[in-house]
């Protein structure tokens, strides 16, 4: 060991603990050895960090709190090691134990549901206590799936009568006529990633049983006009591409003892050139109403394959490029005729 290198002992308390910390062939290990430089290994009853002295600090800092969390009942998955260190780099490591514990439902085959990012515990906390909440950010940040889980709460806990989601069944419109087969058959495959949430959360037969009852509704925008939403849960997804008339139309639908739960990408608006995104517009309106909830979710907040996350962030450096870059003149104005 060269005279900058440091080396730090813990005590190993608990075995299980240090199973986990490992994890499968050593992922867990190998993910904190990339992301802070340091070379973890286990010696008899001691786990010993191996680096230059800040990278040394900041590994027996993240296994600090990784104990915190794995004593709440957590476990010590790739993505909640990778989104501590992440906490870590920014200096708010003492943060990431604020996510153990919070589960929001437990799923017909007995998976918690719970948020994993302090993004996500700030969305489902609004959600909770607002009457209309947006969940505003990219994909595989969990917008639409934590709405669903917390729509399906509500409904357990009869707070609600009913649950009702709905999307613009497509990106220009709602221009259903060229597809082939029936009007289910037309509408299913835009509606397709609300069937699945409601898959998982409450098992495919209660989901039936409840369609069939009236209890669970999925449809098209198109179908909300005209109607008045009593003690219902009502979730629009993919509401950046609602028109402005649309998202009027659907946030004039809530009606007594009702909730909704607006959900969307800002960055992936799909409508017609010359149409102005619903959502943005609604968010900038009613940004001043303290009985309205926003949360804005990030790239922090991806959830999905960690490539997710790098993508989103390549696509948004991409982006603020492109804005920066010159506008190109048009030279022919300038030639001598």
């Amino acid at each position: 060991m060269n005279k900058n290198t440091f080396q730090k002992k813990i005590k190993v308390e608990n075995t299980e603990f240090t199973r986990e910390l490992f994890g499968n062939f050593d992922e867990n290990i190998n993910l904190i050895n990339k992301r802070l430089s340091v070379d973890i290994v286990l010696r008899e009853e001691e786990i010993i960090i191996i680096g230059e002295e800040d990278a040394v600090d900041c590994g027996a800092k993240l296994i600090a709190e990784l104990k915190e969390i794995y004593k709440k009942g957590e476990g010590l998955t790739s993505q909640t090691i990778s989104y501590a260190i992440n906490l870590l780099m920014e200096g708010k490591e003492d943060q990431a134990k604020e996510l153990a514990g919070d589960v929001i439902f437990m799923t017909d085959k007995g998976k918690p549901i719970k948020p994993k990012t302090l993004g996500q515990k700030e969305y489902v906390s609004l959600i909770e206590n607002k009457d209309l909440t947006f969940g505003i950010g990219p994909a595989g940040t969990g917008k639409t799936y934590l709405a669903v889980a917390m729509a399906v709460k509500a409904f357990r806990n009869e707070q609600v009568n009913r649950i009702i989601l709905t999307r613009p069944a497509v990106e220009a419109g709602e221009s259903l006529g060229f597809l082939p087969g029936d009007l289910k058959d037309k509408v299913d495959p835009y509606l397709r990633p609300l069937y699945d949430g409601l898959y998982d959360i409450l098992g495919v037969e209660k989901f039936q049983k409840y369609m069939e009852r009236g209890m669970i509704e999925v449809a098209p925008l198109a179908y909300m006009r005209g109607r008045t939403l009593d003690y219902s849960f009502i979730i629009l997804d993919e509401a950046q591409n609602t028109t402005r008339e649309q998202m009027k139309m659907f946030l004039t639908r809530l009606g007594y003892g009702s909730k909704a739960v607006v959900t969307g990408d800002i960055t992936q608006v799909d409508l017609p050139r010359g149409k102005y995104s619903g959502l943005k517009h609604a968010a900038d309106v009613l940004k001043n109403v303290d009985e309205i909830g926003f949360s804005y979710l990030s790239d922090k907040d991806v959830v999905r394959h960690h490539l997710v996350q790098k993508i989103i962030k390549a696509y948004e450096v991409a982006e603020i490029k492109q804005e920066m870059k010159p506008e190109k003149k048009d030279s022919s104005k300038n030639k001598i005729k």
